[in-house]
């Protein structure tokens, strides 16, 4: 199930300037290799929101090959800090060699292992912490990165919608993560929380 038109958003694709040529590279290198990202228009937006909100600390839970801490490196002041955390060493390599490119090696910390267990490590708060993980560990994240977040800062979540699969009667576990995750962000009293219909579907919420 599209979640948007295609048509629209072809539409607003052909709006965009081009990317960068680091970020044409990421965006070849995702189809050549069916790696999936969030792409242009959400990496846009999670930007936009970056900037908006004066973001000098960001942590990614899930990081692939560092597409998404590349969009959010370019909304930071050159003394931010970006955390990501991946479980493949070869795409954390990866995610090196091209924000070094984009002159953003500087920003980032990189962790391979379990993100659950490296948000452990850190105290906070964060302005952004971005969650990219496994869909069935979503709830986990939730309980995990709440507290980690400032007041007035933002919690931001891919996949929410999961291609419409939030609507099967027989919902798989990673569905079942996700509709729980879903529940859990709207019912909280500390979050102001909405999803967004791009691409695959983007939670936002606001730490109250």
């Amino acid at each position: 199930m599209h979640i948007t038109e295609p048509a629209i958003n072809s539409y607003i694709k052909n709006l965009m300037p081009e990317p960068d040529e680091v970020l044409r590279e990421m965006d070849d290198y995702a189809r050549e290799n069916n790696f999936p990202i969030i792409g242009p228009m959400c990496g846009t937006f999670l930007r936009q929101i970056t900037m908006a909100i004066k973001a000098k600390s960001v942590f990614e839970m899930g990081s692939g090959y560092g597409y998404s801490a590349y969009w959010f490196a370019g909304g930071m002041p050159e003394d931010g800090k970006i955390i990501c955390t991946e479980g493949s060493e070869d795409n954390i390599r990866l995610a090196m060699q091209y924000l070094k490119r984009g002159g953003y090696d500087n920003m980032v910390d990189f962790h391979v292992g379990y993100a659950q267990d490296i948000i452990k490590k850190y105290d906070g708060p964060f302005d952004i912490i971005f969650n990219d993980v496994d869909k069935e560990q979503y709830p986990e994240v939730f309980e995990l990165a709440i507290p980690k977040i400032r007041k007035g800062g933002l919690f931001i979540t891919d996949n929410v919608l999961w291609s419409g699969r939030v609507l099967d009667e027989n919902p798989t576990e990673s569905t079942r993560g996700i509709l729980e995750f879903n529940k859990m962000l709207f019912s909280s009293k500390d979050l102001l929380s909405m999803i967004i219909p791009i691409r695959d579907g983007f939670a936002m919420a606001v730490k109250l």
